[in-house]
């Protein structure tokens, strides 16, 4: 494609021609005239060239170098994973688009809309409750600590410790996010009525646990005020 670049090989193990043409092709011709081309000598151009490029990828781009260098084109190209997590998530995990039970086209949309909303909301549901989650909540930290865009994106030590103990730095129990979910979903309002003022309803909030404490803080919620 013109105007087309390419960013980041990547290398892996090298073998030479000769080893390998031996070992895939090996002469069997007895003949000695210099026409007869033997199947080692008519396929040693053709390894070469898959040698050149055994384990190897090129990431090709139309965007300047000036706007994206080779580093940030393998993070872009990489981050499409969280695209694939996303399309999981609305699809099997949490969302679960499917079945549609609508047939006109602007209920279809609606639909559709409605399960992007919900993914928009738990992704930003993800991103403030990491602290109690077993996500990584230190993802700058995480960043500096990769040597290369190409290699395997590392956790940091924040995430790494909430992992292995199951433990927050402030002693709680580190959670999934369902499994934060269904316990917030214990936090709940009750309307109450008393035999000396039947008429009367009160509003009735459980006390909150330590855990619920932290979420409803890191949301920036005010369980009591909220209906």
């Amino acid at each position: 494609m013109p105007g087309d670049r390419c960013a980041a090989p990547r290398g892996s193990r090298k073998r030479s021609v000769p080893s390998l043409v031996a070992a895939t092709w090996p002469n069997t011709s007895t003949s000695t005239s210099p026409t007869t081309a033997s199947p080692s000598l008519a396929k040693t151009a053709a390894i070469a060239a898959e040698i050149a490029l055994d384990g190897l990828y090129a990431i090709r781009t139309p965007v300047p170098a000036e706007r994206l260098d080779d580093a940030a084109a393998v993070a872009a190209y990489k981050s499409l994973s969280r695209v694939e997590r996303a399309f999981r998530s609305l699809k099997t995990i949490d969302l679960e688009v499917r079945p549609l039970f609508h047939h006109r086209a602007p209920r279809v949309r609606a639909h559709v809309f409605l399960c992007m909303l919900s993914y928009y909301l738990e992704w930003h549901l993800r991103a403030r409750l990491a602290p109690v989650l077993y996500d990584d909540h230190d993802r700058a930290v995480a960043q500096a600590l990769r040597r290369s865009p190409v290699t395997k994106a590392p956790r940091s030590p924040a995430a790494r410790r909430k992992h292995a103990s199951g433990t927050t730095a402030d002693g709680l129990r580190v959670h999934s996010f369902h499994s934060l979910l269904a316990d917030l979903a214990t936090f709940t309002r009750n309307e109450v009525t008393t035999p000396a003022a039947p008429d009367r309803i009160l509003i009735v909030y459980p006390r909150l646990t330590p855990l619920q404490q932290k979420a409803f803080h890191l949301l920036g919620i005010d369980p009591s005020r909220t209906q």
